[in-house]
């Protein structure tokens, strides 16, 4: 119950902050040279290798759960 409660927190808390945020120079002058979309590329191949990596993880731990109770 904590969790939800901290979650909805956080998540109101960004969107309110998102929401607000001025113009940005240098997003402006990313995007005025067309480096915006090397900044994008970047942090989507970070958020996708987040998200790869922790279902690689997931799938090892998942094996690990059967063989343990395989054993018992």
């Amino acid at each position: 119950m904590n969790i939800r409660k901290l979650q909805a927190f956080i998540f109101l808390t960004f969107t309110g902050l998102i929401a607000n945020a001025q113009e940005i120079e240098m997003a402006d002058d990313f995007r005025g040279e067309g480096k915006i979309y090397v900044v994008v590329a970047v942090v989507l191949l970070l958020i996708i290798g987040i998200f790869v990596q922790l279902m690689r993880i997931e799938n090892k731990v998942k094996s690990l759960e059967k063989e343990n109770e395989g054993s018992n």
